[in-house]
């Protein structure tokens, strides 16, 4: 039996519903410095920000660095690949 547009609509909330994270893991090849900066670049964190998120990398293994659509933390994800830095993404 065809689903009627009513039927539909829930399925199409839960997944605009849906949230994907970024997570950065920690390294021993990258510096401090390297880490804030790419964090910065491309997950649009202020200084502060992104120093947060290397101090926990460093001190907790790892930090989820950005939170949003599966499309946009793609993006970040791939670009914080490229850089070299050992990421991650998941559905939260």
């Amino acid at each position: 039996m065809p689903k009627t547009k009513e039927q539909e609509l829930p399925e199409l909330d839960e997944i605009l519903d849906k949230v994907y994270a970024v997570i950065v893991w920690n390294d021993d090849i990258h510096t401090f410095d390297y880490v804030i900066e790419c964090l910065m670049r491309y997950c649009e964190h202020a200084h502060e920000q992104a120093e947060q998120c290397t101090y926990l990398i460093h001190f907790k293994g790892k930090c989820d660095v950005k939170r949003g659509s599966k499309e946009k933390m793609e993006k970040i994800y791939k670009k914080l690949s490229t850089c070299g830095l050992t990421a991650t993404m998941e559905e939260i």
